[in-house]
Formats: structure tokens, sequence, C-alpha cells
């Protein structure tokens, strides 16, 4: 992040508007509607700030920018009777050597300066706004993209109701005695979760303000209800926060303590609520892990303290996450829970990868399987797995690829199967190597690949050459697949 982002009061504080054409006027009007005491400095201005200035709206200094102008009023606090200088300096000229000169001037008196249209002079810069008053959203390139903050903002008036404002303005009105009705954080965020989303919400957007009221006056005097913790398994898939469901978006943002593995990156976790307590409980082979027993602990101790945890897991919570034994602890502990599922490994690293799992030529089943460990593989049926024409789809196999080959050839899978391993699917770090059965093991080594990764193996592998969209083309090489159907 480059930029501050803050809102600034400016009500009957002083700002200067150097320039008097059209793009002054728009800076112009968003000054004022945020109260600020605005005066243009220009020989002469457009109509409409000529109306505002003839209504004593704004205060026209009628000559050419003397750098004098920056000085005016300056040493006071703005408190009292004496001036306080200007605390914004806004240039909207279109000559380019003045505005370097009023920049270089206020950046001399420690002066936050907007040139328009010119992000590198500017202290600061003018977001699109969403205006929904109370409420409003900034939405900020940097000043490299306005366009693009412009097309954002477009999409957001499109999204945001316009009863937002008023339930912004009530629970305004009502945040002394909901805070004293609720004085605990967790029953405050409770209440407000209901009122936000709630009837009253509704009422507001059915133009009833008056019957809102009363409903909210109703939920205050309401006694309190029992606070039932609850959990909810979410899976987070491989590691793009874009890959999330909305489902899961809603319960990182709902959820009082976050349980998550170790592989969950950073991106998936800055989705969260900012106050929730995370706390990691990942589990890596040769590594400090957290025991399974110890996960069930934590659920059950926060779930029975009435708190909504999430249980946030790689992939999807139940391929290869142990979501199943974590569901039968809590229902034996009457503890209610949900499961929001999430895009597993194999989906998102083939398809990150250009690997599509089946295809009409070259693999008419898929399976998954986990290798990460012998007694895993031990129980594998090596006979179906090495049949032709299916796709296999191996987790956590990275540590057992030699013994995987072995087994493979064992059982008759061809030394020439393609293979694709795909490390850090969808991340940006993502890495795809290829090769074939038999040299499997020694081109992992020569590429040194590392977990989190997976194995992709069968004909359908060879099209991650052809088919790459994503990140740095392949690594290794593979015989290329006809991508035509056969006559």
């Amino acid at each position: 992040m480059s930029l501050y982002p803050l809102f600034a009061d400016l009500r009957q504080r002083a700002v200067l508007v150097v320039g008097g054409g059209v793009v002054a006027t728009r800076k112009v009007d968003g000054l004022l509607r945020a109260g600020a005491a605005v005066t243009v400095g220009a020989p002469t201005l457009e109509p409409a700030l000529a109306a505002l200035a003839a209504d004593a709206r704004i205060r026209h200094v009628a000559a050419a920018y003397a750098e004098e102008w920056l000085d005016e009023g300056r040493g006071g606090d703005g408190d009292g009777d004496e001036p306080a200088g200007y605390w914004l300096v806004v240039v909207a000229t279109d000559d380019a050597a003045l505005n370097r000169r009023i920049a270089a001037a206020a950046r001399r008196r420690r002066l936050f300066v907007n040139v328009v249209d010119d992000a590198r002079l500017s202290s600061f810069h003018v977001p699109a706004v969403v205006d929904r008053a109370p409420l409003q959203i900034a939405i900020s390139s940097g000043g490299t993209a306005p366009m693009l903050a412009r097309l954002l903002r477009e999409r957001l008036e499109v999204l945001l109701d316009g009863a937002l404002g008023p339930l912004a303005a009530l629970a305004a009105r009502f945040r002394a005695r909901i805070h004293a009705r609720h004085p605990e954080a967790a029953a405050r965020r409770r209440f407000y979760s209901s009122l936000f989303g709630g009837p009253v919400a509704d009422l507001l957007r059915r133009q009833q303000p008056a019957l809102a009221e009363a409903v909210l006056e109703a939920a205050l005097r309401a006694p309190d209800a029992p606070s039932a913790g609850s959990v909810v398994l979410v899976g987070a898939g491989p590691g793009d926060p874009g890959l999330l469901t909305l489902k899961a978006l809603r319960a990182l943002n709902e959820a009082d303590v976050i349980l998550h593995d170790r592989l969950v990156g950073p991106g998936v976790l800055a989705l969260a609520r900012r106050d929730a307590t995370l706390i990691e409980v990942g589990k890596t082979g040769g590594a400090r892990s957290t025991a399974q027993e110890r996960i069930h602990a934590l659920l059950l101790e926060h779930a029975r303290a009435g708190r909504r945890v999430v249980r946030l897991k790689g992939g999807d919570p139940f391929v290869f996450g142990r979501g199943g034994e974590e569901l039968e602890f809590l229902r034996a502990n009457g503890v209610a829970y949900e499961v929001v599922p999430g895009i597993t490994a194999a989906l998102a690293c083939a398809a990150y990868a250009g690997v599509p799992l089946t295809h009409r030529d070259h693999a008419q089943s898929v399976h998954f399987v986990t290798a990460h460990c012998r007694d895993s593989l031990d129980t594998l049926d090596w006979h179906a797995l090495a049949q032709e024409r299916q796709t296999l789809a191996v987790y956590m196999g990275v540590a057992g690829l030699e013994t995987l080959r072995e087994r493979l050839l064992a059982h008759g899978r061809a030394a020439a199967t393609p293979f694709a391993l795909v490390e850090n699917g969808s991340r940006e770090s993502q890495r795809v190597v290829l090769g074939t059965l038999g040299q499997l093991p020694d081109v992992a080594n020569t590429h040194k690949v590392c977990t989190p990764a997976l194995l992709i193996l069968g004909e359908v592998a060879a099209l991650a050459g052809a088919l790459h969209w994503y990140g740095a083309p392949p690594l290794g090489g593979v015989r290329d697949v006809s991508l035509r159907r056969a006559a």
C-alpha cells in the first residue's frame, strides 16, 4: 500500500483552489459538499464558479497566482478567531510549469497539494466516491488509473442500495444505547449483524423509517437469548483468494475465531474480519504440527464460549482434509456446524496448469489419491491405478515419487506416460514441471520440486505445454498430445 487512506474533516477549514475553469468547478463542488471554506484564486471564473462567488459561497481572489497566497493566515490553530491558513491546496490550471511551481511551494510549507491529473506532483489524491451519506466508499488508484477507479465506482453504485445511508445514520443515532445494551464485543457484533441484515434494513429499503426505528427499539428491549457457538468448516481453495466462494467469504467476515491450516495463504487470511482471532493449526510432514486432538479441543473450547468459529482448510474440507473426523467430533459434543465446500487442489492445479483431468480422447476417469506416507501407499489398488486412459491426481506425494513410479511401472503403466507436477498451484509462485513416468523422481529432483505440489499423471498431462495460460511456461518436456478427436 503506497498511500495511506483517510477521510478528512474539512468543515469550516480553509482550502485553496488555484484555477477557475471547469475542472476547478468539479473540485470546488466536492469541497463545498464536505463543508470546506473554499478560496478560488484565478483571474476569471467560469460561470458556475462566478455564481458561487456572487452568492458568497466561495471567496474569489481575482488575480494571477502569487506564492504569498499559500501563507495567508498561517500560524493560527483554526479554533478561534485567528485564521489557521489553508489545510489543503488543489491545483487545477492548464499550465504545467505553473502547476509544478505551486506544488513545490506547497511542499515547502508542508501543505497537502493535489495537482489535477498529475499524480507525481500530488501529495494527496481525490478518490472516486460512492456516496451513501453518512456512509462513503472511496476508491483510489493512487492517481495511476483514475478511469479504473471510476469504473469500479459505477459497479458499486449498482450493487449498493440507497437504504445504506439511512441505515448508517440510524445506527449512529442508536450507537450509545447499543453499546450500553451489549457491552461485550461479540454480542454487539451479533446485534449489528442482525440490524444490518434483518427487518430494520428491509423496512428502510421500503421507505418506512418510523417502523424501522420502532423495530430497533423493540430489539434493544428484548431479553438476551443464550449465545450458542457454532463451527463452519470452510474450504479455502488452493491459494488464490479469487477462488473462494461467496459463502466462504461471508463466513470469514462473521467469524470470531479462525483455526487455519499452515498452507492457507495470507491473501485468503486478509479477507477475514480484522478483529478475528487467527490460530494456526497446520500439519507439515517433518516439521512442527498440531495434533488432531488439539484441533478438536480448540474447536470445542471456542464454540462452547459462544463464538463463531471457522475451521479454514486448504482446498476442500472433505478431500483429504479430515473434515469428516472433525464433524464427527462436533456432532458427538453437540456443537452446531455447517460445511462450505472449497475448490480442491486437483481441480484448481489442473485448471491453472492447462490440464483437463478428463478428455474424450485420452481419459475417461480420474482418481484422487493421497501418497503422503508409506502406509497410505500400501492401501492403494495399484492394478486399477495403472490402467491406461485415466488420470491420477496425487496429493501430498512429493516425498513418495520414487515408490509411486516403481509401483505403477510394476503393475503395467507405461514408462512414457506423461506427468505434470504443479507446485504452489494457482499462486503467483506457481511452477509446472513436465516429464514422463519413467523420469518422475529424477525430474522432480532436478527442478527441486517442493510441497505443496500436486502430481497429475496420465495422457492429459501432455496438454500442459499447449494449453498453458497462467504464470511461467512449464519446465521440462513431454510429447504432444493431439487436441483433435480421433476420426
